[in-house]
């Protein structure tokens, strides 16, 4: 069960309120799971934050497989159950092979991939172990995906690590109904 209840309107501060609507409109006034449920406890904040994951899912230059790639690397990186649930199908829905996401979940060595999810796959694991990105696998991803992709992706990931740390300290619970099964923790 997460930390914190879900909240409800009555308990919001009038100043955020109009926020907090913003926030529940398509969700019939609560917003009972995922990372979202914690973010809500500040409406604005999860306001602000939503424009950014709103670019970042449907306007940015980034392919729906590498979204799909940056978020599970993103959640393995993070130990997230909650992200990792919520796209490792949809990861092999977009074309992310079975063997690929098997072996990031159990933390396996990885297949071979294909050029560009390789880019990916140096670039966030690199980062994730040491908290930078050579100058080799930087210019590699680069000259690959060009200054505004690879600026997608970077914040794509951390964007997700945010979303990872919410799930994770309020330990927001796993749906019911899964297809994957959990990461080996």
């Amino acid at each position: 069960m997460a930390r914190t209840p879900t909240l409800t309107r009555d308990r919001v501060p009038e100043e955020l309120r109009e926020a907090f609507d913003h926030e529940t409109a398509n969700s019939g006034g609560v917003v009972a799971s995922g990372p979202g449920s914690a973010m809500i406890h500040s409406p604005e904040m999860r306001r602000r934050a939503n424009h950014l994951v709103d670019y970042l899912r449907v306007e940015s230059t980034l392919p729906d497989k590498i979204q799909q790639l940056a978020m599970l690397l993103t959640a393995r990186a993070m130990d997230c159950q909650f992200i990792w649930n919520a796209h490792a199908e949809h990861g092999r829905r977009v074309g992310l092979s079975d063997a690929l996401v098997d072996a990031m979940r159990d933390k396996k060595p990885l297949p071979a991939t294909p050029a560009d999810e390789t880019l990916v796959i140096n670039y966030a694991l690199e980062f994730f172990n040491t908290h930078k990105v050579s100058q080799a696998t930087f210019q590699a991803a680069l000259d690959h995906f060009g200054a505004r992709t690879l600026t997608e992706l970077t914040t794509m990931m951390g964007y997700y690590a945010m979303l990872a740390f919410n799930a994770n300290a309020f330990e927001i619970d796993l749906p019911e109904q899964r297809t994957e099964p959990v990461l080996p923790i």
